[in-house]
């Protein structure tokens, strides 16, 4: 029996899972500080093996450059631009799609290894698939995002960016799961309480308001309405359906009201889970203390997008806010995985 439960679990696969969860959540960031700096649209062509090499000369470089003035978002924003202030933002974009190739590579390459020394427990390796099918489709999904921005538009759509990032947060959430699951094995019972089902609805909950503030960025909406808890001094922003597209996901008013009402719904929601499940006698102290945590997280993710807002997103509070949107997240897939268990 003892041998059996052994071969459910694997620390070493754990831990790869769990560097490569870090390293995905490094992702997120730099990705924000990639949109934040106006970075994403400096490389206006996918290569994925070719395009790990940078520029090494000048002309390389001016080669780069001149690619960067036939779109839009040069011609329209920043006709004064010139070669230095375009290594800047190139260079972000570069190192954000560097690391996308050093995440897959620290996936794949243990992954197969770790398959051929069959060290992946049997009821996981299925899972381990789906994850490195998921890293493929994030680089077909970066490229769709940023070649929005190429032709028409001075940045990429919103709603392509909420994609991006959204399939980024399912990769970090599935990651984190498999790796609890690889470090505690199997369990022997499901917990048939009420708790299970309402934890997963807090963490879904969070990537839902993910992606509203991932529309919001999109627009550049936290450029906007930066008085609270007002709007322009209203309630109810008056231009709350004006967009020239599809208002939900394009006019700056709804999109930053949406984020905000959400942000306050899931705020109370938190602390009446926690306040809740403390009280229980049927819950473990771990779920009871995953609760209390992310109660705290989403209270401070809270002031922060406030403070955020008012100073009308400044790089630095703008990738805080970001990454602990990702760290909100994360808590709230382990409180899911731990309500589960019995």
């Amino acid at each position: 029996m003892r041998s059996m439960l052994m071969s459910d679990r694997s620390r070493l696969v754990a831990l790869w899972l769990l560097v490569t969860t870090l390293m995905v959540f490094a992702m997120v960031v730099v990705g924000g500080a990639t949109r934040l700096t106006d970075s994403g649209l400096s490389i206006t062509e996918w290569k994925p093996i070719s395009g790990a090499i940078p520029p090494l000369s000048h002309e390389a470089w001016m080669a780069e450059f001149t690619k960067y003035q036939q779109i839009p978002q040069y011609r329209l924003l920043n006709r004064d631009m010139d070669l230095e202030a375009f290594k800047s933002i190139f260079w972000w974009e570069w190192g954000h799609r560097q690391l996308g190739r050093l995440v897959g590579a620290v996936f794949a390459v243990p992954f197969f290894v770790l398959l051929v020394l069959k060290q992946i427990p049997q009821r996981l390796i299925w899972r381990c698939w789906v994850l490195l099918g998921l890293g493929g489709l994030q680089g077909f999904i970066g490229w769709w995002m940023v070649s929005s921005g190429l032709s028409e538009r001075v940045s990429v759509a919103p709603e392509r960016l909420t994609t991006h990032l959204g399939l980024a947060l399912i990769l970090f959430c599935a990651l984190i799961w498999t790796a609890l699951e690889a470090w505690n094995g199997q369990g022997r019972s499901a917990n048939r309480s009420r708790w299970p089902l309402a934890a997963a609805g807090l963490a879904l909950f969070v990537y839902v308001q993910s992606l509203l503030g991932a529309l919001v960025a999109g627009n550049d909406a936290g450029l906007v309405y930066n008085d609270w808890p007002l709007m322009n001094g209203a309630l109810f922003p008056k231009d709350y359906f004006a967009a020239e597209g599809f208002w939900l996901f394009h006019a700056h008013a709804a999109v930053q009201f949406n984020h905000r009402i959400g942000a306050y719904l899931l705020f109370a929601a938190a602390l009446v889970f926690a306040a809740l499940v403390s009280r229980s006698r049927d819950v473990a102290p771990a779920t009871k203390g995953l609760g209390v945590l992310v109660a705290v997280l989403v209270t401070g993710q809270a002031v922060l997008g406030i403070a955020t807002l008012m100073a009308r997103v400044p790089l630095s509070l703008g990738v805080l806010h970001q990454a602990g949107a990702a760290l909100v997240l994360g808590a709230g897939v382990c409180l899911a995985w731990r309500a589960r268990r019995a």
